[in-house]
C-alpha cells in the first residue's frame, strides 16, 4: 500500500464518504437504509456551518484514493465531539485508526477542548476497544431500535487535559 497521507476533508470527499458509510455499515452491521441520508445530513451541516479554528474533518488517503475518515466538531466551548470515524477494510488493522483518532484528539486538544464526547454502538467492538486503549470511558448506555436494528447505543468521553 501507498504512503497514507491524513488531510483535510473537502466539499467534493462528501459524495464518497456518504456512500462509504452507507455501504459499509450495511454490509458489516446490517443498517438499512436510513443511515446514509443521516450522513449525508452530518456532512451537508459541516459544510455549511463549521469553524475552521475549532472544527476539522481528516480524509486518510494513499495514492489519491480514500480509506477512511474522522471529524472534530463543536458541542461546546468545552466539549468536542468526534465524528464520522470510518476506515475502509482493507486499512484495518495496520494502525491508521490509532494514527487518525489521536490526530483527532491532538486537534481538540490544541485548539482549547477540555473533554472529547461520541456516540457509538456496542456492537463496533473494534472502534471501541481503540477508543478503551486510548484512555475512553463509556459515560452512558442505552438499548435503541435504530436504523433498522436493535442496538446498545453508547456514549463514550475522555478528559483532554
Amino acid at each position: 500500500m501507498d504512503e497514507i497521507a491524513l488531510r483535510l476533508f473537502q466539499a467534493e470527499d462528501a459524495p464518497w464518504l456518504t456512500e462509504r458509510h452507507g455501504t459499509l455499515y450495511a454490509r458489516e452491521a446490517g443498517f438499512d437504509g436510513s443511515f446514509a441520508p443521516l450522513v449525508a445530513e452530518i456532512i451537508a451541516d459541516y459544510l455549511a456551518r463549521h469553524d475552521p479554528a475549532r472544527e476539522a474533518g481528516w480524509i486518510a488517503e494513499a495514492g489519491g484514493r480514500p480509506l477512511g475518515s474522522i471529524f472534530c466538531v463543536r458541542l461546546s466551548d468545552e466539549v468536542a465531539k468526534l465524528r464520522l470515524f470510518l476506515l475502509e477494510p482493507e486499512a484495518r488493522e495496520q494502525g491508521l485508526g490509532q494514527r487518525m483518532l489521536g490526530h483527532c484528539m491532538e486537534f481538540a486538544r490544541a485548539t482549547g477542548y477540555a473533554r472529547m464526547t461520541l456516540a457509538t454502538h456496542e456492537s463496533h467492538r473494534a472502534a471501541c476497544a481503540l477508543y478503551a486503549r486510548n484512555g475512553w470511558r463509556i459515560a452512558e448506555e442505552r438499548p435503541v431500535r435504530t436504523y433498522g436494528c436493535d442496538l446498545l447505543e453508547q456514549t463514550w468521553e475522555i478528559a483532554l487535559h
